[in-house]
């Protein structure tokens, strides 16, 4: 049986940019105290939500090293190190554990792709190299290709490969990996709208987008949940689902910047190519922050 990086609620969190455009450390900062102030059991940096893909080399390594810092400990950093060129996603693996991150976090290579084959050999050649755990993150959505459930198998067989963040929104492929794999490999839901299911089949907890305007309510579901009481979890998970749909209005994460944005926690500027929400969809997640009592207009 694999320990688990860690159970409950993981945020995704964003990366703020100051007027210049550069990333702003101390909003940062304030973001990590706020996940850590409300319970989040975990911190993700430098992720899908983290516009990782338009961070420069430095940036992306001060972003980790900022974060390893900050946290000092108090809860689990994982860095997102993944790419689509082995040989740069473990320079960016490696640093990040020679910086003291705790795990990291690998998605499936786009554009370039790969076979199945080519997946099992990327990703043990990562945990072949480095001493820290790995998360693999499967998220066809994004990347155009997924990881098979016999590649999964094979895969939780490397004793460094840690377990997955599963944003596939496929049940049967979570289930097989269940019944393949067992307790070798861990799984945390990728879906915000879909943690309470997902847990249901096993997962430990969630990697989520969500989690960075409501960390408590993502954290007592998440622990609901591992407690066994999926009454008060599904609840919660009804409740927030207007919210964490409106999340994905637009492509993540312009709109949970945005939201950011508007609840005085950070600047809601992006980097090309995002850009601002549109009008009515700004309005819309503006009307439902006001639902669950996050502004006041």
């Amino acid at each position: 049986m694999k320990k688990p990086v860690f159970t409950g609620a993981c945020v995704a969190i964003a990366t703020p940019f100051a007027p210049d455009g550069s990333v702003d450390f101390d909003a940062l900062g304030r973001l990590i105290e706020f996940q850590i102030s409300n319970g989040t059991d975990a911190i993700t940096i430098c992720g899908t939500t983290g516009e990782k893909s338009t961070l420069a080399d430095g940036e992306h390594k001060e972003c980790i090293e900022y974060c390893v810092k900050k946290v000092a400990g108090r809860v689990p950093v994982i860095a997102g190190t993944g790419g689509n060129d082995t040989r740069y996603s473990l320079s960016l693996c490696r640093h990040a554990e020679s910086v003291g991150a705790d795990a990291l976090l690998c998605v499936t290579p786009y554009y370039n792709k790969a076979s199945q084959a080519g997946l099992v050999r990327h990703f043990e050649y990562l945990a072949d190299n480095v001493s820290i755990p790995i998360i693999l993150y499967n998220v066809p959505s994004r990347t155009g290709m997924t990881i098979a459930p016999d590649t999964y198998a094979r895969l939780a067989k490397h004793p460094n490969i840690n377990g997955t963040k599963e944003a596939s929104g496929d049940f049967s492929l979570v289930a097989k990996i269940r019944a393949m794999c067992g307790d070798e490999l861990n799984i945390w839901s990728g879906n915000d709208d879909q943690v309470v299911p997902m847990m249901s089949l096993g997962a430990k907890g969630v990697i989520s987008v969500l989690s960075n305007v409501v960390p408590g309510v993502v954290a007592k579901m998440a622990r609901a949940a591992l407690d066994g009481d999926f009454k008060t979890a599904s609840e919660i998970q009804i409740e927030y689902l207007r919210l964490a749909n409106d999340l994905f209005l637009e492509v993540n994460p312009i709109p949970v910047k945005t939201a950011l944005g508007m609840m005085g926690l950070c600047s809601p500027d992006l980097r090309l190519p995002l850009c601002e929400m549109g009008e009515a969809n700004a309005e819309k997640l503006a009307r439902t922050l006001e639902h669950y009592h996050l502004i006041n207009r």
